[in-house]
């Protein structure tokens, strides 16, 4: 449904990634006439996905980043994955969506209808009780206005929705999901999980939890069961791995109820202050750059965590000279995301009999074992991390051609024959919300839209650089233990957003002069308005977050559409 001449509604949501679907979903199934503002281009389910079929070597210069696509999207690029040739139309460009850096900071964007959603990790955990108590036991920060019991109702709801692939543990620190079956460990992997089971009573390998369909089907468009391509990150044409294109948006879509505008950059929300409630958002078209004025009852920020924290900054007025909801001037500050590229590799002997079908588009996970207890507790750093990897038998070809021998019938054969068997595992830390690391808006640099840039400022602390060292030597362990050879650490260099989990500039609190949101992820003193994506983030944990945005979000939506029955927003 698109209708350009309608500018009254009685929701609108701000975003269409994992958050913004959700807010569209929920909202419009439950009879709310929903505006829902995307600032990039429409985008497809299938017929705009121009790669997901095609082979390495159907790319010019092979699925690789290129001189051209790194003058172009510099920035874009510097997770050596997100901007090869087979995805980097899914980023923006840098040089057109300009950012800046008091330290180094990879904020990784995708402005098009489905954000990143299309192009996310789909690595699906719960938070704990030990996250959301987290900064309360250590004196950190604020505390969480709730608890893991306040959410599990709504991990449980999303994930009926999304089909989360993964295996029951019975662990406090890493609450169980709704599950599809597990996808496969292979010999390797099954090796060290035996061998962890052996050598520790603290830690244990799974598989890890994925938002893919393992069996049967998915609420969306078509979606069927996960084909085993690893071409995720192209868009997948089966619905198999959850987008909000693929899933929440068609299910919005079909209540009629939802009016998706694409192209629509939210500047600000406007607000009341005799009422003092908002009653709607200011939008710069991206094409024309006319700017047109949207009401609404109610307004869910999910433009993820920079975009919803620059639109509340850029919303002042005498009520709120410092931004929409800023009484405790802590927007923008506290950011986190998830500390990585720390761990080690090994080469595994034997099992040469063995290898596997498909390309699994999965590792394996290694759940948090520090800080949790007893003597689990370290002295050098608070919270914990996982780590994600796997192992995996590579080509032969490297070694057939070294041989000066190399051509005729024994070439063919050596080169169909696979490779030695591999393991490698890295570390995901949390790092702790710390008021100086924040985001501000310079408007003496301003975009084409004629908004201010963002400017970052934050860095890794003592805390999260002695928990990289714990991270490294554990690793290196546990491979050592299993029996691995030529083992190798590394601590690549950490850029601050480098793990795309920016989250915590608008964090939920108990105190409105500590805090921008309630419990209810409202403003705490504007009760239409509410932010849902990472924003709303009072710490990180070290699971990777987007479940817990869905769940969030689906929340704040069924508590949004009861308190607009009651007449209360």
């Amino acid at each position: 449904m698109n209708n350009d001449n309608i500018t009254e509604f009685d929701a609108i949501v701000v975003g269409t990634g994992i958050s913004g679907g959700w807010a569209a979903k929920e909202l419009s199934e439950k009879g709310l006439k929903t505006l829902v503002l995307e600032r990039g281009r429409k985008i497809n389910h299938r017929e705009d996905y121009p790669t997901m079929n095609m082979d390495p070597w159907d790319f010019k210069n092979g699925d690789v980043i290129t001189q051209d696509t790194l003058t172009k999207q510099p920035k874009q690029s510097r997770t050596n994955y997100t901007t090869r040739e087979s995805g980097k139309h899914f980023f923006v460009n840098d040089i057109e969506h300009p950012y800046n850096e008091t330290k180094r900071f990879d904020w990784c964007r995708g402005y098009h209808v489905g954000g990143r959603s299309l192009t996310w990790g789909r690595q699906s955990y719960r938070l704990s009780d030990f996250d959301f108590k987290a900064n309360l036991m250590d004196g950190i920060a604020v505390d969480w206005p709730i608890r893991y019991k306040d959410l599990a109702p709504w991990y449980s709801y999303v994930e009926k929705h999304v089909g989360i692939s993964g295996e029951a543990l019975g662990l406090p620190q890493l609450p169980d999901s709704e599950f599809l079956k597990p996808m496969e460990l292979t010999c390797v992997e099954e090796h060290l999980k035996k061998s962890l089971a052996e050598n520790y009573n603290d830690r244990l390998l799974t598989i890890g939890r994925t938002a893919h369909v393992t069996e049967g089907t998915k609420p969306g468009d078509g979606r069927v069961n996960c084909q085993f391509r690893n071409r995720c990150a192209r868009g997948c044409p089966f619905g198999a791995y959850f987008s909000s294109l693929s899933s929440t948006l068609p299910m919005a879509e079909a209540t009629g109820n939802m009016t998706l505008r694409p192209n629509s950059i939210v500047s600000e929300v406007l607000y009341d202050k005799d009422s003092k409630k908002a009653t709607g958002v200011r939008v710069v078209d991206h094409e024309t750059k006319d700017v047109i004025n949207f009401k609404a009852k109610v307004i869910f920020l999910c433009a993820s965590t920079v975009g919803s924290t620059s639109i509340l900054m850029q919303s002042k007025s005498e009520v709120f000279p410092d931004g929409l909801g800023n009484e405790s001037g802590e927007l923008g500050h506290n950011i986190m995301d998830h500390h990585l590229g720390v761990g080690a590799s090994a080469s595994v002997e034997g099992f040469e009999d063995k290898y596997y079908i498909g390309r699994r588009p999965n590792g394996i996970y290694i759940p948090r074992f520090r800080n949790i207890g007893g003597k689990t507790n370290q002295k050098d750093f608070l919270r914990g991390y996982g780590y994600q990897g796997g192992g995996s038998r590579g080509s032969n070809w490297y070694d057939s051609v070294k041989e000066l021998a190399s051509y005729g019938p024994e070439f063919k054969e050596s080169v169909l024959n696979p490779g030695s068997w591999t393991f490698g595992i890295g570390g995901f830390g949390e790092i702790l919300p710390y008021h100086d690391n924040k985001m501000s808006l310079d408007y003496n640099k301003l975009d084409s839209w004629g908004l201010p840039t963002v400017t970052f400022d934050a860095s890794i602390r003592e805390n999260e650089l002695n928990m990289r060292k714990d991270m490294k030597q554990q690793a290196v362990e546990m491979l050592e233990k299993a029996g691995f050879k030529n083992i190798n650490s590394f601590d690549n260099t950490y850029g601050f957003g480098l793990g795309i989990h920016e989250m915590g500039t608008a964090r939920m609190g108990r105190d409105p002069k500590t805090s921008v949101l309630n419990k209810n992820n409202q403003l705490h003193n504007v009760s239409n308005v509410f932010v849902t994506d990472g924003s709303a983030m009072t710490s990180g944990g070290n699971q990777n977050p987007s479940l817990t945005y869905m769940a969030l979000t689906a929340r704040a939506a069924n508590f949004a559409v009861k308190e607009l029955k009651k007449m209360n927003l």
